[in-house]
């Protein structure tokens, strides 16, 4: 597929066609986690909501819409760069919700904050109902030109961005009953069913009961597929079924692994079938580290570990997300001290330190052959920073990766950003910059409104009793999804190979194909 050259969150998002791998507790965390967080801890985290809601709010424009990044220069920070998606304004709104909910803004600022975005989106221009991908800050206009190189932009609607929108725009709905009306008038006219190829058991190549990747409002023609269920794409498959928009089974039609004749992958995948809402699943794993994972298509934590910071998958579906998502954060635990000793840990995508936004992973928890790898080359350096270090491989590591583990390995994820904070120069009145290179200690330079929108969620669920999955997981979500996700049961967990299943090639025909 080609790329397209709309935003690196169309790349990031559209090439997540990787299902999920359950790993296996069926432990309640809830009532864990509290006991292994200390009082300092959970003092230091607040500190961390505090700086990255000065990061938002430096983000943010008049119009309350917030920019894509921003850029240090020396001490001081560059303006807010004059780009921004539907993504990057769905983190702003929770981010209000999460800041008023742990004091940081007052309830009247937050509402004010909410109705200024509110009103901007609403004089968006909103073809089908949805956003286009690139958007100007300033005004909430379609982006023509690239504001930093000049580059055309083309009007795209992103299918995963908008559901980004449409979860924040829900938990407005939710919370805030005085600008409830407000967000349902622009949700319901978001009907994710505008991206649904339905299913056809006589032509499933090309019918296979899966959502479009996207849609050229230009050439009105949608392109791709999402077919893994591990990415963070399935939020839009969430949504579209919790408002009827798409047919339960749906869920079950995305892959847990490739079969093995779409495309090649990192390694055979191994498990056996299984039935749900009348459709056989392919329960495919990885081995990686001693144990059995469902890979994400890269193997970055936010393809995996974004979703649940507003579903709350482990609990819901303990045999399958329950077992998944604490040994994926493992296996990312284990490349980074373990496998390539770096003395931190945290992969996901991020703007490089030496420049450019790059897709950073654990290759072994990926099925994309081509890889997501946790390090640049030393090429890639600037020639002043090569001489500082003697290592061919720089590992890249981002913070916000190990705020998505909060949920799941808490001490680790503190003892990692703490880690981070110690070694390098990473931490300021901004909060975390975006990656550093640990063989050199540079620093990217850069905050992003997605990455510290995800670091905010994080540590507001932490800090207030799960506030961001109880509003937006209440409800018609709970109702309809939770039952629809419970039953299944990952192969994920045990170490050991499972012996080959010898029915990928029937999987392709029930399943259909999982092109982009």
């Amino acid at each position: 597929m080609t790329r397209p050259p709309a935003s690196r969150y169309v790349h990031a998002l559209s090439t997540a066609i990787a299902l999920v791998l359950v790993l296996a507790t069926s432990a309640a965390p809830a009532q864990q986690r509290s006991s292994v967080l200390t009082a300092e801890d959970r003092a230091e985290l607040k500190r961390y909501a505090a700086d990255t809601w000065k990061a938002m709010d430096r983000l943010t424009l008049p119009s309350g819409l917030p920019s894509d990044r921003l850029r240090r220069a020396g001490e001081a920070w560059d303006d807010p760069v004059a780009e921004t998606t539907p993504t990057n304004i769905a983190a702003y709104v929770w981010s209000v919700l999460g800041a008023e909910r742990l004091g940081i803004v007052a309830a009247d600022d937050a509402r004010d904050r909410l109705g200024r975005t509110l009103r901007s989106l609403e004089a968006m221009d909103r073809p089908h109902g949805f956003f286009v991908n690139d958007i100007d800050p300033r005004d909430g206009r379609h982006l023509t030109a690239s504001p930093v190189d000049g580059s055309p932009r083309r009007p795209l609607i992103s299918t995963v961005d908008n559901a980004w929108l449409a979860l924040a725009l829900t938990m407005v709905v939710n919370t805030r009953p005085d600008l409830a009306s407000d967000a349902r008038r622009l949700l319901d006219a978001m009907d994710f069913g505008f991206f649904y190829e339905a299913y056809d058991a006589k032509d499933p190549v090309h019918r296979p009961g899966l959502l479009r990747v996207g849609y050229w409002v230009d050439e009105k023609a949608f392109y791709g597929h999402y077919g893994m269920l591990n990415t963070e794409a399935r939020i839009a498959s969430y949504i579209a079924i919790a408002r009827g928009q798409l047919p339960p089974e749906h869920y079950y039609r995305m892959y847990r692994t490739l079969p093995t004749e779409i495309a090649p992958q990192t390694q055979t995948p191994t498990g056996e079938f299984r039935e749900y809402q009348g459709v056989s699943v392919f329960e495919g794993a990885y081995d990686y580290m001693g144990s059995r994972v469902v890979p994400s298509w890269g193997g970055s934590m936010f393809e995996a570990l974004m979703v649940p910071l507003f579903v709350p998958e482990a609990e819901w579906a303990p045999q399958s997300w329950g077992v998944n998502h604490p040994l994926y954060v493992r296996g990312q635990i284990d490349h980074g001290l373990v496998e390539m000793k770096y003395g931190a840990w945290g992969f996901s995508p991020a703007f490089r330190p030496t420049g450019g936004y790059e897709t950073y992973g654990v290759k072994g928890l990926g099925t994309d052959a081509s890889g997501y790898y946790s390090f640049d080359a030393a090429w890639g350096l600037p020639p002043h920073m090569v001489t500082l270090t003697t290592s061919p491989v720089h590992g890249v590591v981002t913070p916000h990766a190990a705020f998505l583990a909060l949920a799941f390995a808490p001490r680790e994820a503190m003892d990692d950003l703490k880690t981070l904070r110690d070694r390098f120069p990473i931490y300021g009145p901004l909060g975390f910059q975006d990656s550093v290179d640990v063989a050199t200690g540079m620093v990217s330079g850069y905050v992003l409104a997605l990455d510290q929108g995800m670091i905010m969620a994080a540590v507001v669920n932490e800090l207030a009793d799960g506030f961001m999955r109880k509003a937006f997981a209440t409800g018609t979500v709970e109702t309809i999804v939770r039952p629809l996700i419970a039953p299944e049961e990952f192969t994920a967990g045990a170490s050991g190979r499972y012996p080959s299943a010898g029915r990928f090639e029937t999987q392709i025909t029930r399943l259909g194909s999982a092109d982009e």
